[in-house]
């Protein structure tokens, strides 16, 4: 699939805002005023911004609109009834910290459960389409979740937390790594399931099925060479998880060991996003010869 960057904006600015939202509904970090405002602002800024990054990526954006009425057949459409509601329901328990000092905890504990939901919906706007095995598993949703609330808990500040929460994070993402490479393969999908020829004998392609570039092409079929990838996810391995960890378990906790890591692992993030969508090979691909 082509990584476009609106898509990579939204699913990993989102996923840290929605889980940061998780923690900030416990009462992690349990700060009232003009600090609780920062956190709050961090949590609404990196949601709403994910948010409209993936308005970039639609063709007419006077279709926004419209995402919201299809939420009983559309993963998207339900992603964006469930943002939504998740940030309404957070907004009375930041107004309450912010400018009253009371704690509404009845909101904060409605909107983490929320939250960890909006994540789990949007995880299964890609986890549902068969036409790409590489994410058509159940570590899908379990890493989107994972990436949110271990990103959340840096933020936060909680470093033990977050750094037993990143290693589980890297090894699950190892694992789908793995695990992915075989599913286009297992999935029984070839030419020959493709066009209902295969009990005939073995499908080629005879040419090309088209002179020059297309949408589907662009869009669809993304080919990355094998060893580019082993380098990115190396890096992302790194990043998102080794690097972290070794900050956040052990050195002292301090504010610069946690923002260290946080860069590290936001840095790991992206590449990590743009791996999950460079890699996914649409099944598509067989008809020009991709598989």
């Amino acid at each position: 699939m082509h990584p476009a960057p609106s898509v990579i904006i939204f699913t990993s600015l989102s996923g840290l805002g929605f889980g940061l939202f998780a923690w900030l509904g416990l009462g992690i970090p349990d700060v009232y005023g003009w600090s609780s405002f920062a956190v709050f602002f961090i949590a609404y800024a990196l949601s709403v911004g994910g948010l409209l990054a993936s308005v970039f990526h639609l063709a007419n954006k006077k279709n926004v609109i419209y995402s919201f009425s299809q939420w009983r057949t559309s993963w998207l459409s339900r992603e964006g009834v469930m943002a939504v509601i998740t940030l309404l329901t957070f907004a009375p328990f930041a107004i309450g910290r912010i400018f009253l000092g009371i704690d509404l905890a009845i909101f904060g504990y409605v909107g983490s459960i929320l939250a960890l939901i909006t994540v789990f919906v949007t995880s299964m706007i890609y986890t549902q389409l068969k036409a790409v095995p590489r994410w058509n598993m159940p570590l899908t949703p379990v890493l989107f979740l994972l990436y949110a609330v271990s990103g959340g808990a840096l933020m936060t500040g909680e470093q033990r937390v977050a750094g037993f929460l990143i290693a589980i994070l890297t090894l699950v993402q190892i694992a789908a790594w793995v695990l992915g490479d075989a599913r286009f393969t297992g999935s029984g999908t070839d030419k020959g399931s493709a066009t209902g020829l295969g009990g005939l004998g073995k499908v080629r392609v005879f040419e090309s099925a088209h002179t020059s570039r297309n949408y589907i092409l662009d869009e669809m079929v993304h080919v990355i060479g094998r060893r580019h990838a082993t380098k990115l996810r190396t890096i992302a391995a790194l990043t998102i998880g080794l690097f972290p960890v070794v900050l956040l378990l052990m050195l002292p906790v301090g504010h610069v060991t946690s923002l260290t890591a946080l860069a590290s692992h936001i840095v790991g993030v992206f590449i990590s996003r743009w791996l999950f969508f460079a890699e996914a090979e649409h099944v598509v691909g067989l008809y020009y010869s991709r598989g």
